[in-house]
């Protein structure tokens, strides 16, 4: 399951028209029923997305454990960033949140790396516009 799981990312990753570069670590338990990946993607116009998450292999199912997707423009100004850390207790989706770039906290479930790149690219494409 976590394999499977870690070659959609990659997947998502090498297929997406406005990844520039990229670097992905991976460390796994001796089980093989947890994993860490930790990982940064430059993009076409120079913005960058850093990543971490630890799932675990739950019967059939993946579980981000802990994680933070986070995007910024060159400048490395923050964009959003998606984290469950245990800070927002007033969020309707308690812990998993969503930091914007004028700062609120908006309550979301925990997204798909696709769903991140697309959202990704939806901003590059309005920003070249």
């Amino acid at each position: 399951m976590i394999s499977a799981f870690i070659k959609e990312i990659e997947e998502s990753i090498s297929t997406s028209s406005i990844v520039l570069s990229s670097t992905i670590q991976k460390y796994f338990s001796s089980t093989k029923k947890e994993a860490y990946l930790k990982g940064n993607l430059t993009f076409i116009d120079m913005s960058i997305f850093e990543f971490a998450v630890y799932i675990l292999e739950r019967g059939k199912n993946v579980i981000f454990d802990k994680y933070r997707f986070q995007y910024m423009d060159s400048r490395k100004k923050l964009n959003f960033r998606y984290d469950n850390a245990h800070h927002y207790k007033d969020v309707p989706t308690f812990p998993n949140h969503k930091h914007l770039r004028d700062g609120k906290v908006i309550g979301t479930n925990p997204p798909k790396l696709s769903e991140i790149l697309e959202e990704i690219t939806a901003i590059i494409t309005q920003s070249s516009q």
